[in-house]
């Protein structure tokens, strides 16, 4: 009996003897992680700057909500595009636009006025981080092979990871230190000098690769899957702090309408020999399918604790950015070490691996939970390290081989749309935890429960979730026959 997973989260070894010889060095390994983890280091700085934010420029939590969400919705709206632009034009141009993309839009949001401003420079951050991520994975998979390509994608979905630990760190660190009296300026500003690096060093070293058949873009496709992903992350961010209008709904109820004209065009193209956004054939890939389930389980709770996090540790616990953003430390060590051991224990326990991560973070966030209830808001860093560095250890232990089992369900000739499906899942569920998560914890934080219960029930429903997850990881298992 063949364990179909293991397969395509740890393929054979092929006889090529390095990385190198297989087109991709470990310095334009080293220089496509190092850009894939901009965006992410954003989406993740700016939670810790929000107070300071808000403050400076008088945004309301609706605003606040959209300086996250707003980045997440163009970002994940064009992450598919961006993968077939990459398969068509070339991985290497997509990249490098993108960082110059990314780098100016930076620096706009630095100097930002107004919250509008800064919404609209986010907006063009996102669609810059739509041409570079999904270049990251369709390289890898398209220019490594065997244990190199493995191994790539876990040192991915490893360094997405410690990302969105390190950013709140970072952020705290660069708001706590106020350089200039740039305050949470220049936790937009930093991009630019680490953009420049970026692409100076990708530029020299990083090979070009694209699909060896390039397909038209389906602009129709593209144009209904932002449409849907609008009607559905918008009024979930701005509905609460709106009163949830009747423009609200209506959208919420417009979703599904899009969805079945999307799913629809996505079935006609593709029969019609036409190469469609989303090709149904794809999702109709048992391993791919369970796979997307249990990345939107992942990354919505994820998205949405940390933008929670953030507001509460800075808020009733009355922690400064940088305590706040110390505070996740111990996450990002779990994270490191899942990078260590990670990809030796996948080869040991195949899917087994995700189904014990989610265990391990549901004790994590439990045991947070119960912090919280007893201890708040005299929590400080050292009493919440504990749940933190084994939530840090179960999320690594889920995000690793989950990244490897969907993306090396597709061939690399469409690779670039493997990892465009997979990261438009990522970062659309990223958005919608902040909207969804953020939106029922400041309900309830306005309430009698305040924000220690608030935190305390976000932490307990993600840990429901994550248990929940562990009869769907096991379908995994049984795709082996």
């Amino acid at each position: 009996m063949t364990d179909q997973l293991q397969a395509t989260t740890t393929p054979v070894a092929s006889p090529v003897a390095s990385p190198a010889q297989l087109g991709l060095g470990a310095v334009a390994l080293i220089s496509l992680l190092f850009g894939s983890l901009l965006p992410m280091l954003s989406f993740f700085m700016v939670n810790v700057s929000l107070p300071a934010l808000a403050a400076d420029l008088r945004a309301d939590a609706g605003q606040l909500q959209l300086v996250v969400g707003a980045y997440g919705i163009a970002l994940a709206t064009l992450l598919v595009v961006g993968g077939r632009l990459g398969d068509s034009f070339g991985r290497r141009r997509l990249f490098l636009l993108g960082l110059s993309g990314f780098t100016a839009a930076a620096l706009i949001c630095a100097v930002a006025p107004t919250i509008g401003v800064l919404l609209a420079a986010r907006i063009v951050q996102g669609i810059s981080g739509a041409a570079i991520t999904p270049q990251v994975l369709a390289s890898i998979t398209s220019l490594l092979a065997g244990e190199h390509r493995a191994r790539g994608m876990a040192m991915f979905g490893v360094a997405n990871g410690i990302a969105a630990a390190l950013g709140q760190i970072l952020g705290g660190i660069l708001i706590e230190a106020n350089v200039f009296g740039l305050g949470w300026r220049a936790v937009f500003l930093i991009f630019v000098p680490l953009g420049v690096l970026a692409i100076a060093t990708a530029a020299k070293v990083l090979p070009d690769s694209r699909a060896e058949q390039s397909h038209r873009v389906d602009l129709v496709g593209a144009a209904l899957l932002a449409l849907t992903l609008v009607l559905l992350l918008l009024p979930l961010t701005e509905g609460r702090p709106l009163g949830w209008p009747l423009w609200t709904w209506l959208c919420l109820a417009a979703v599904i309408p899009a969805t079945a004209l999307l799913g629809a065009h996505q079935h006609r193209a593709e029969r019609s020999g036409q190469a469609p956004l989303i090709p149904p054939t794809v999702l109709r890939l048992r391993a791919m399918r369970i796979g997307l389930l249990l990345a939107v389980g992942f990354f919505t709770t994820f998205g949405g604790f940390m933008f929670c996090f953030a507001l509460a540790t800075q808020g009733e616990a009355d922690m400064s950015p940088l305590e706040g953003g110390l505070s996740l430390l111990p996450m990002a060590i779990g994270f490191l070490i899942t990078s260590i051991y990670g990809p030796r224990l996948q080869q040991r326990y195949g899917s087994g691996l995700i189904l014990r991560g989610w265990i391990v973070q549901a004790v994590g966030y439990a045991i947070l939970a119960v912090v919280a209830l007893t201890l708040w808001p005299h929590v400080t860093p050292v009493t919440i390290g504990a749940p933190l560095l084994v939530t840090g250890l179960g999320s690594g232990l889920v995000m690793v081989p989950l990244i490897g089992s969907v993306v090396g369900q597709v061939p690399s000739t469409q690779a670039g749309m493997g990892s465009g499906i997979l990261l438009t899942t990522q970062q659309t569920c990223l958005a919608l935890g902040a909207a969804t998560v953020g939106t029922a914890y400041l309900t309830a934080a306005g309430t009698s429960w305040g924000q220690g219960g608030a935190l305390t029930a976000v932490a307990l429903a993600i840990t429901v979730i994550s248990l929940l997850m562990t009869p769907v990881t096991h379908l995994l298992r049984t795709n082996q026959s």
